[in-house]
């Protein structure tokens, strides 16, 4: 007879993040507890003639400072995204004391990431070299310093996970993953999964995006999933009201690390939080859309349950993708319904995405945080802007306003385009 061995133990003991709603984790949580959305047109390119002209934009003078005091030998290697990552590794980093750990070889990093699109400037600067007949001026092109190339690194997947690795000098095993918006939240996932079966004790996990210019906005217009209706910028984002019309773009980062119980606890680590399950999924149903049931989603939240070790009964709080999209939102609330039955009337589900937007890969990320973030304090955070309620929708969303509520155990939902989904099981942790 065999015995089952028991799995180890996977803790929290650092996070860091930067939206569109603030710097930090701190000022990020604090806004959105008061409903406050980090919404409004976008200012980092000529949005004249598109339908839609908002994001969640991060402040660039966060960045500029950040990088102004610190090294930043790999800055011109790095996207905007991995720059904007960077500063949330270095808030969650030092917040874990990483740098206090000798065996570097033992942390290891997992980062949702898609790379950078290219700008219309950019593509403008390589046509100067082609004659629109088939040949290519390569001569001169190359006598532009490197610029190609620097370019086509930052649009590279994994250039992301190498730069982060070697900046915090973290020797151990990397993931780049690659899945739309379940990407963070996978990564973060996968990252448990190395440490429980002792390929390593602690990962850097998260994600990163930053798509606000012409053609990353232009790319989610014609798929048709952007807001195009809006009285003001701040409105535009509803998830679950019948009035919703689709998502609107935004960027950030988000990063934790993760660690195995024993070793956060032998250097004297404070645990924030536990991962206490994971589930991943695919629809199998079509590129762009999830399945109308919401099957993917309902897998994916069954397997993180079960990875848990937890029944439905001791979930008391849902961080909904709720992405504001009249198909998403419907969608992930018949899948609530089938994994929680009479049970999902009773549960708080809301949406940070009312006052963060999208941030794609890095969304996940954000929103297991806040979610830990809201464990800690004993708040909910609100789905914003619901004022119509869809008779389709209608659990209790945590309409407009926080919550003051106790609550141990929540769950994160990442659903992504092309059905690729994941949910995070959290909890308050105890000895």
């Amino acid at each position: 007879m065999t015995t089952k061995s028991i799995k180890r133990r996977v803790v929290v003991t650092g996070y860091g993040m930067v939206t569109c709603s603030g710097k930090n984790t701190e000022e990020t949580f604090e806004n959105c507890s008061k409903g406050l959305s980090g919404i409004d047109y976008i200012k980092s390119f000529d949005t004249t003639g598109l339908p839609c002209q908002i994001a969640g934009e991060v402040d660039n003078n966060w960045i500029d400072n950040f990088e102004s005091s610190t090294n930043q030998k790999l800055r011109k290697f790095s996207s905007r995204g991995l720059r904007i990552m960077r500063i949330a590794t270095a808030e969650a980093a030092g917040q874990a004391r990483l740098d206090e750990i000798s065996s570097r070889e033992n942390i290891g990093v997992s980062l949702g990431s898609h790379g950078e699109n290219p700008t219309a400037e950019e593509m403008k600067f390589i046509l100067k070299f082609y004659d629109g007949e088939g040949n290519w001026d390569m001569k001169n092109l190359l006598k532009t310093g490197g610029y190609p190339f620097l370019h086509f690194f930052r649009r590279k997947a994994d250039a992301a996970t190498t730069v982060l690795a070697t900046t915090f000098n973290c020797k151990g095993p990397i993931l780049s993953i690659v899945s739309a918006c379940a990407a963070g939240s996978q990564a973060i996932g996968e990252a448990a999964g190395l440490i429980q079966d002792g390929t390593c004790d602690v990962m850097i996990a998260g994600g990163c995006e930053s798509a606000i210019n012409f053609t990353g906005i232009t790319g989610f217009i014609m798929l048709k999933a952007l807001c195009e209706k809006y009285s003001a910028p701040q409105k535009a984002s509803r998830p679950f009201d019948r009035k919703r019309s689709g998502f609107v773009m935004s960027e950030g980062a988000g990063a934790v690390v993760l660690e195995e119980l024993e070793h956060a606890r032998s250097r004297g680590a404070q645990i924030l939080g536990e991962l206490k399950g994971y589930g991943s999924s695919a629809d199998a149903y079509r590129i762009t859309d999830t399945h109308p049931k919401g099957l993917g989603a309902i897998i994916a939240m069954k397997a993180a349950l079960d990875d848990a070790g937890i029944s439905p009964d001791d979930v008391e709080y849902i961080n909904a993708h709720g992405t504001s999209t009249t198909q998403n939102d419907l969608t992930e609330t018949r899948a609530i319904k089938e994994v929680f039955g009479e049970r999902s009337k009773e549960i708080p589900v809301s949406s940070n995405k009312s006052m963060l937007g999208h941030a794609i890969a890095a969304a996940g990320p954000i929103e297991f945080i806040l979610t830990l973030e809201g464990i800690k304090r004993s708040v909910i955070l609100p789905t914003i802007n619901y004022e119509s309620r869809d008779p389709k929708c209608d659990l209790d969303y945590v309409p407009n306003e926080a919550r003051h509520k106790e609550h141990k155990l929540a769950l994160s939902n990442s659903f992504g385009f092309g059905g690729q989904n994941a949910c995070l099981c959290i909890e308050k942790f105890e000895e």
